[in-house]
């Protein structure tokens, strides 16, 4: 505590902390501060993978599925006669060695129930290729 000095009361104490010495030692700390920590760099050091050339892929074999607008099934435009002859098409896409991919074409006019039913043959028999195509049909 500090005392006034030009005063004439004697009890008349000063109640303010002086703040001078808290700036003084909080500018230093900041000093240390941003002296001591190092410059950070932006560059990240990452070992990348050397490509090696590997033999050109095999192109795959696409058999390319349509539904009929009448909800006909057609195996790469070979009209099926019903769900046992696509069922073994379809075990025989499955079990062939490198599996060929299935390109679904629905017709706009062809109803759901021949589609969810070549999709449920195809999960079913195990084979993992499959895609829907020819969907631009469907943008209005």
């Amino acid at each position: 505590m500090g005392m006034n000095v030009g005063s004439s009361e004697e009890d008349d104490l000063m109640m303010e902390i002086n703040t001078t010495p808290l700036i003084d030692v909080m500018l230093v700390l900041l000093i240390m501060l941003i002296i001591t920590i190092p410059i950070q760099t932006h560059a990240v050091k990452l070992d990348m993978p050397v490509n090696t050339p590997s033999k050109p892929l095999a192109k795959p074999v696409v058999v390319q599925i349509d539904i009929a607008p009448d909800n006909g099934v057609l195996w790469n435009g070979e009209k099926l006669a019903g769900r046992a002859q696509l069922e073994a098409k379809l075990t025989a896409a499955a079990n062939s060695a490198p599996q060929p991919e299935l390109h679904i074409k629905p017709n706009k006019d062809a109803s759901y129930a021949p589609v969810a039913m070549v999709l449920a043959e195809s999960q079913r028999l195990g084979l993992t290729k499959l895609g829907i195509v020819g969907s631009e049909q469907f943008v209005q």
